[in-house]
């Protein structure tokens, strides 16, 4: 019998057992259940088929409305009173109203709602995030996210994994958005497809809990299940700022754990990196570059709205601003990384070189709001999808990048690293 990954182990535990196998069939019990202002409406109504009164634990739901919050329009408005109903009428303790919520892959680490050793679903894609502080999480349909609050459990294939080993330590302006383009740029947005990517190695210590945030939030552009970071003393310092006293578990893969394929990673030899349009696969490094015009920069999201993206593209943007005729949009991914970009001057910064500055939503990731492009426009985006008229017309184009390039872009017109501003 071979070793578990580390993703097998907390699955196995779920389920009450003491082994489990790639590919095979489980039924396991849920520490939480993500929903959001899109996909918690569909699971509503699927509720109703359930033949059950309420939820399976009020305190293991947690409804996040993000996507078109503050409402942009009377549909989206109707999808959040029918979320808000729900979360009164089922007493939901984990529901954030506008003025406590933030983007949900945001918020729910910053709350401490998910911790190591949990199992996690999520009727959002990017619920694989919550790997950069060891729980398995995943994304699921609205039906799954249905079943998940009334019974408390789901169903699950085994994910077989990959391992990536990362050695060194980045240089300066190169991030945890980087790593993951060159990942996903290396094995394709189905190179991982329905397996685990597991993150081991002595360069994990050199990346911060916002850089592990971001690797593991795009595990799915590379047709990931989840991707999972060890549980190492920046993790546990996180959580117990977090979550103070709340039970984690900590799993380790076994050392003969089978993994499908290994890459190792040197951190060093990383640069700056953009995917352009119409796949995150579609990865170039500065050398690959040439002069390409842009009309918007988005700093945010799920993926790249944290503190410390804040404060790098503050950083590159310090004392200069947005070029002529350029939109730079910021956006906090929560009210309390709002708050403290204010307090450390950040927000100042943005808006005395031009940029706006938006309360906390998903907004322009998604094309929702916030940043629509016409016909013919490029942005460069620290969000996590490009795909064809994803934000906005359908001849517009969208490339991915970290804070730091996307901010360098901004000052300079076109796509740009820090480096050509002297930094």
């Amino acid at each position: 019998m071979s070793g578990m990954t580390m993703s097998q182990k907390i699955l196995a535990a779920h389920a009450g057992l003491d082994h489990v196998e790639a590919g095979q069939l489980i039924e396991a019990d849920l520490d939480l259940v993500l929903g959001n202002d899109i996909t918690s409406p569909v699971a509503i109504k699927e509720m109703g088929k359930f033949n059950k009164d309420g939820v399976f634990n009020k305190d293991k739901i947690a409804l996040v409305p993000d996507h078109f919050v503050p409402n942009k329009d009377i549909k989206s408005a109707e999808n959040c009173k029918c979320v808000r109903e729900f979360a009164i009428r089922n007493k939901i303790t984990n529901y954030f109203e506008v003025g406590q919520m933030g983007i949900e892959h945001a918020l729910l680490p910053e709350k401490g709602l998910t911790v190591a050793g949990d199992l996690i679903i999520g009727a959002d894609s990017h619920t694989c995030t919550y790997g950069a502080v060891g729980a398995f999480s995943t994304g699921v349909g609205s039906t799954d996210m249905a079943a998940g609050m009334a019974t408390g459990k789901a169903w699950f294939k085994v994910p077989s994994a990959i391992k990536f080993n990362l050695i060194g330590k980045p240089s300066k302006w190169v991030s945890g958005k980087d790593l993951i383009l060159h990942i996903i740029g290396m094995i394709g947005v189905d190179g991982a497809l329905y397996k685990s990517m597991e993150f081991v190695g002595e360069g994990v210590h050199n990346l911060s809990m916002d850089d592990r945030f971001t690797v593991a939030n795009m595990a799915i552009e590379a047709g990931g299940k989840n991707g999972i970071f060890p549980v190492d003393d920046i993790t546990l310092a996180y959580l117990m700022e977090h979550a103070p006293g709340k039970e984690i578990t900590v799993y380790e893969a076994d050392e003969d754990a089978v993994y499908d394929e290994e890459y190792t990673i040197d951190l060093g030899e990383l640069k700056p990196t953009v995917s352009y349009p119409h796949l995150p696969e579609n990865t170039h490094t500065f050398d690959e570059i040439d002069d390409i015009k842009i009309d918007q920069v988005v700093i945010g999201s799920c993926t790249n709205g944290r503190i410390d993206d804040l404060r790098i593209a503050a950083e590159v943007i310090c004392g200069r601003h947005v070029a002529e005729g350029m939109r730079c949009i910021v956006i906090p991914a929560t009210q309390k990384i709002y708050l403290q970009a204010m307090e450390e001057g950040l927000i100042k910064e943005f808006i005395e070189a031009g940029a706006v500055v938006s309360t906390p939503t998903c907004g322009p990731c998604l094309g929702g709001y916030m940043g629509i492009l016409a016909s013919g426009e490029k942005c460069v985006s620290t969000t996590n999808r490009n795909f064809v008229g994803r934000m906005g017309a359908i001849d517009s184009e969208i490339y991915l990048a970290s804070p730091a390039v996307a901010a360098a872009s901004a000052v300079t017109g076109k796509i740009s690293q820090p480096s050509e501003l002297g930094l």
